[in-house]
């Protein structure tokens, strides 16, 4: 009998797990967490925050660098963080690198009313790449408008658009509630009311419509929103497992602010070690065939009792 949820009990999370898993993960010292890389699961560390997000700006650049007419080439990317995007437009701006033969797929999107949000939605994700990237690009460097991807509620064109070009990366944040994308632990209902989906049955799932977990929408609400979570949309789109195993290679950054020490060590550990499990959906990279964690060191913390 698996564990009740200590923070949703109608839902699956991490504290669905058995205690002994999390504790080994709160043990982890920055020397085992660089240990545990293993064929198809890298680990990097960087020093400085500067160091880390041009880093992972340098992932939209050499991905693009690759396209070509006959083999167009892309990225998919987060919205969290956005630290990374405003580097992106000037590193291809300063290096004249036209985008002509490349792609852009956006991860996610806020649904309200049972539809995506407009571009002009203060919290959007299409709003927030085209504002901090693609509109601060020269426009003999831009990429085709046809070429930048979206997630939409009917998603036929969306997942159409992931066969049009290679993505040569997958980057994402890990939320609290350790999703990549939306990619959030179901609800305990129905069929899963005991069990959640198992990894085999979840990685089947496409871009779609979900229902965001409640530590996803408190996390949003801190993290963007100054702790408004009324303004804070209960669903959204989401790429799906089914496009993100289309991805060449998967790359997570983790800056230290979007997840908590635990979380970070966890996923690391449960990727490493192949203990895949859909109360944890970053888990199941375990599978993919090449992931990459990117840790700010100082953002690393630990999980030692500190009272405040």
């Amino acid at each position: 009998m698996r564990n009740i949820s200590k923070v949703a009990p109608e839902w699956w999370d991490y504290t669905t797990l058995n205690k002994e898993l999390l504790d080994d993960a709160a043990a982890l010292t920055e020397k085992d967490i660089q240990q545990l890389a293993r064929k198809g699961f890298t680990i990097r560390f960087y020093d400085t925050i500067e160091e880390f997000y041009l880093a992972e700006a340098l992932e939209y650049i050499t991905a693009w660098q690759q396209g070509t007419e006959d083999c167009p080439a892309g990225i998919c990317g987060p919205v969290g963080p956005t630290e990374q995007l405003p580097l992106v437009a000037r590193i291809v701006n300063e290096l004249g690198i036209s985008l002509k033969n490349c792609h852009f797929w956006g991860m996610d999107e806020w649904v309200i009313n049972g539809k995506e949000v407009s571009i002009d939605f203060p919290l959007g994700f299409a709003r927030a790449d085209m504002d901090l990237c693609f509109n601060r690009i020269k426009p003999e460097l831009a990429m085709p408008k046809e070429n930048i991807h979206f997630p939409a509620v009917d998603p036929t064109e969306y997942i159409k658009s992931w066969d049009m070009a290679r993505c040569v990366v997958m980057q994402g944040g890990q939320g609290e509630v350790k999703h990549w994308a939306f990619n959030d632990p179901p609800k305990r209902a129905g069929a899963y009311q005991d069990i959640p989906p198992s990894p085999e049955e979840y990685r089947k799932l496409g871009t779609r419509v979900v229902d965001l977990h409640p530590m996803t929408l408190i996390q949003n609400a801190r993290t963007s929103g100054g702790g408004t979570v009324q303004n804070v949309p209960c669903q959204a789109l989401t790429v799906g497992p089914a496009e993100t195993w289309k991805a060449e290679k998967v790359s997570i950054w983790h800056p230290g602010h979007h997840d908590n020490p635990l979380g970070m060590r966890l996923t690391t550990l449960m990727i490493s070690k192949k203990i895949p499990d859909s109360s944890v959906p970053m888990s199941l990279l375990a599978d993919h065939p090449n992931v990459q964690f990117n840790f700010f060191r100082p953002g690393l913390g630990t999980c030692e009792v500190e009272m405040h």
